[in-house]
């Protein structure tokens, strides 16, 4: 686990607009998909852009769930 990523679980369908949402605030975080069927993804962003990747986010108008070090660990990563 990254110390400056965010690990994030949403609906498979939604991951090309997530990636759009970060390109469109001149990539804020770069995102990387970890498993295709959940669509488990880890946004790559630095110390100081962290909390602001994580508040684009939440803003979102979908599911967005921010994953635990644990939830990571169940799933190998």
């Amino acid at each position: 686990m990254e110390n400056d990523a965010v690990y994030i679980e949403i609906d498979p369908h939604d991951v090309n607009y997530v990636n759009r949402i970060l390109e469109g605030y001149e990539y804020l975080g770069v995102l990387t998909t970890i498993d295709v069927r959940r669509a488990v993804c880890c946004i790559h962003s630095t110390a100081d852009t962290r909390k602001e990747v994580i508040e684009v986010l939440s803003g979102l108008d979908i599911s967005v769930k921010f994953l635990t070090g644990e939830e990571l660990a169940a799933l190998g990563q």
